[in-house]
């Protein structure tokens, strides 16, 4: 079993106080031969994960080669988005096959949901320390 990797809350907004303190992860997504330096917002309310136009593009993946439409919900359900696979390394962790909803929203956090981060993760929050801690899935 891997020992937890240890991250701090984040603060978006320091006016709105306590309240402005995320979970948002750092991590690697590589996509061919290109890799990007991303932090992530852990969404456990997120069904799906969710990668904003801008870094697919920086990722060298093409909008018109990815043939699978999915549709969104909530804020989201305007904006068209395509399944994009691609391989994501968080802290010194073996890297896993991440699955995003690539949306052409171009003004939201990259996110990380249930299907498949929260399947391969186990994370605890401490919202009260403003730390959470990952751990890889334990192989069965």
């Amino acid at each position: 079993m891997s020992n937890p990797a240890r991250y701090s809350f984040i603060s978006t907004d320091s006016s709105l106080g306590e309240a402005s303190f995320k979970p948002f992860l750092p991590l690697t997504l590589n996509y061919r031969e290109k890799s990007q330096e991303v932090i992530a917002l852990l969404d456990t309310g997120a069904m799906v994960n969710v990668l904003p136009y801008q870094i697919g593009v920086q990722l060298g993946a093409v909008w018109e080669e990815q043939t699978t439409i999915l549709q969104l919900s909530g804020n989201l359900a305007q904006f068209e988005a395509r399944v994009l696979i691609l391989s994501a390394t968080i802290g010194q962790f073996p890297s896993v096959r991440l699955v995003f909803a690539w949306t052409q929203a171009t003004q939201i956090p990259l996110l990380l949901g249930q299907a498949n981060f929260f399947m391969e993760f186990d994370v605890c929050f401490y919202r009260s320390q403003k730390i959470f801690e990952v751990t890889p899935k334990k192989s069965p």
